[in-house]
């Protein structure tokens, strides 16, 4: 017979999970984290798992979508839409999200290792999934496509590219790392900056 929790249960056994995950999958990813890995801290046996989560992949994304929250506020709310213009937008878009790459692991492995993404996907209905739909990068997009002329999925695959750089750091060497993040993000935003659309409003 399944196990009775209360509703304090609950909530306090479903945040356990989600801290846990949330420092599990960012160190060993989703394949090498076990179900007993995620439970043990929680107390409860790893089938008690199922009455709070569909499956260890429905605790993943729900690890995901809550650290999307965070990020949104950090990097859309406090960054991208804090900007005096386009150009200073996009910069301190970048440099929160660089900022948050450092302090956020979870969110470093999600963009160091989208096939993870990919074996959720693969597990959950596409209703479900429908959830990851609203990210943080999903913001971007919007305004891109407002902003700034071209295929806003080009110009976001452009940013996507300065942003895999703080992923090799190590081989930039520590000593200089910052100041190149500095100047890569600076020629980009410029880049970009020259095909602003005319006449529109920051922060929308």
């Amino acid at each position: 017979m399944p196990t009775a929790f209360s509703q304090e249960e609950r909530a306090r056994i479903s945040g356990q999970l989600l801290d846990t995950a949330t420092r599990l999958f960012a160190t060993q990813g989703l394949r090498k984290t076990s179900l007993e890995e995620l439970t043990a801290p929680a107390g409860i046996a790893k089938s008690s798992l199922y009455a709070f989560f569909d499956s260890k992949e429905d605790l993943y994304l729900e690890a995901m979508l809550r650290q999307n929250e965070q990020v949104r506020r950090r990097v859309i709310d406090e960054g991208l839409h804090r900007g005096t213009d386009t150009r200073d937008a996009l910069r301190r878009f970048l440099h929160a999200t660089v900022a948050e790459l450092d302090a956020s692991p979870l969110y470093r492995r999600l963009m160091s290792h989208p096939q993870e993404m990919a074996a959720v996907a693969a597990k959950l209905t596409p209703e479900r999934m429908a959830a990851a739909e609203g990210g943080p990068m999903a913001d971007v997009l919007q305004f891109l496509g407002t902003h700034l002329e071209g295929d806003p999925r080009v110009l976001l695959g452009v940013l996507r590219a300065v942003l895999l750089t703080p992923l090799h750091a190590e081989h930039l060497g520590s000593d200089i790392y910052p100041a190149v993040m500095d100047r890569l993000i600076d020629a980009v935003t410029e880049g970009l900056a020259h095909a602003e659309r005319p006449a529109v409003p920051v922060g929308r």
